[in-house]
């Protein structure tokens, strides 16, 4: 492991924001879940996931942008979320955090309707392990455990496998609500916070003239 890691790995330790649980002790329930406003965020404010969330950038984006709401990156990838806690650190960004964990354990993490809003940004498509998708029912069947029944998830990818599975595999056939749908998110004449933040794979994307797709929409 390179000492750049080894570093980040360390500093993530020190930060008030981030935490990195073991199974073990997630495994029964987190001390926070059902209770992340109240006893850390200190606010009665909505509370929005960022799933995968590599290097932070749309969580601490989106929490500058909404100051009364609160956010939390969750990844596996830790020496990469470095990058957005420290950021949240050094500009005192308070309705920020972030959780070191797989997704699939979202649910052992935030309690029975606690998340108002769930945002995916540039998924690995898993083009060929659907089941691994996270917009997958399997997936999905985990956010409703800890979704408001009026809570809204977004996908933002440039995969249009991704997106056409979403759309046209799980979405419709379950008769969920699309509220938003464009294969080509620039192209279209949407004007909302999906396009006010660009992580740094998406500006990579669009510097190779690839159309940037997104899904807006509901469970229940």
């Amino acid at each position: 492991m390179g000492k750049d890691k080894l570093r980040r790995f360390a500093e993530n330790e020190t930060f008030a924001n981030m935490f990195q649980m073991k199974y073990e002790d997630v495994k029964d329930g987190f001390y926070l879940k059902g209770k992340w406003r109240e006893e850390f965020f200190k606010n009665d404010n909505p509370l929005v996931l960022e799933l995968g969330c590599g290097k932070g950038e749309y969580t601490v984006g989106l929490a500058k942008q909404y100051p009364d709401k609160n956010f939390i990156g969750i990844d596996i990838k830790g020496a990469r979320m470095w990058r957005g806690c420290k950021t949240s650190v050094n500009e005192k960004i308070n309705n920020v955090a972030f959780v070191r964990s797989h997704v699939q354990l979202v649910n052992f993490y935030f309690g029975e309707k606690e998340v108002s809003e769930i945002w995916i940004t540039f998924p690995d498509p898993q083009l060929k392990k659907p089941n691994k998708r996270l917009t997958s029912p399997r997936f999905l069947d985990t956010y409703a455990k800890v979704l408001k029944d009026d809570a809204i998830i977004h996908l933002k990818t440039d995969s249009q496998e991704l997106y056409d599975y979403t759309l046209n595999e799980v979405l419709i056939p379950q008769n969920r609500k699309v509220l938003v749908s464009t294969n080509n998110l620039y192209e279209s004449n949407i004007i909302e916070d999906v396009i006010s933040i660009r992580t740094f794979y998406e500006n990579i994307y669009l510097s190779q003239g690839k159309p940037i797709t997104y899904l807006k929409f509901q469970l229940q």
